[in-house]
């Protein structure tokens, strides 16, 4: 599969992936964002992207970041519609003020292949094993 990238800002990075065979498209930042501590930041990559009809962007958190830095992604789904600049939303979870700087990867994002479903209102749903239980449905805790 081939993805369209546009650079909407001249000296933008294009994604890459990091090693031959990852799922995850890296995306890069187009400019320095200091995210305060429990504060969240919109990050600009100066790209737009054009996903085939019938797959969905994901975003995802870059492991390194989340892990030592602890920013998260918030929300990150892109519909294959979208034409518009591809604009990371991530929430510093630490203590600690967190600088990214121009051009480091921020985030990632997947593609992947979903069914587009009718919705359809009932009356019922069918019964399953587990029903309407939610956390500790098996027992476990």
């Amino acid at each position: 599969m081939k993805i369209k990238v546009k650079k909407l800002i001249a000296d933008a990075k294009l994604p890459t992936h990091g090693h031959p065979g990852d799922a995850g498209m890296d995306f890069y930042c187009v400019e320095d964002v200091i995210f305060p501590p429990g504060k969240q930041e919109r990050v600009h990559t100066g790209v737009a992207v054009e996903i085939p009809e019938g797959y969905v962007g994901l975003i995802w958190d870059k492991s390194s970041i989340s892990f030592n830095l602890g920013l998260k992604v918030m929300g990150g789904v892109i519909d294959s519609s979208y034409r518009g600049e591809i604009i990371m939303n991530l929430l510093n979870v630490s203590n600690k003020e967190v600088l990214m700087t121009k051009d480091h990867k921020i985030a990632q994002m997947l593609i992947q292949k979903f069914e587009h479903c009718d919705i359809l209102e009932v009356d019922e749903l069918s019964e399953t094993v587990r029903g309407d239980r939610r956390e500790g449905s098996t027992g476990h805790k």
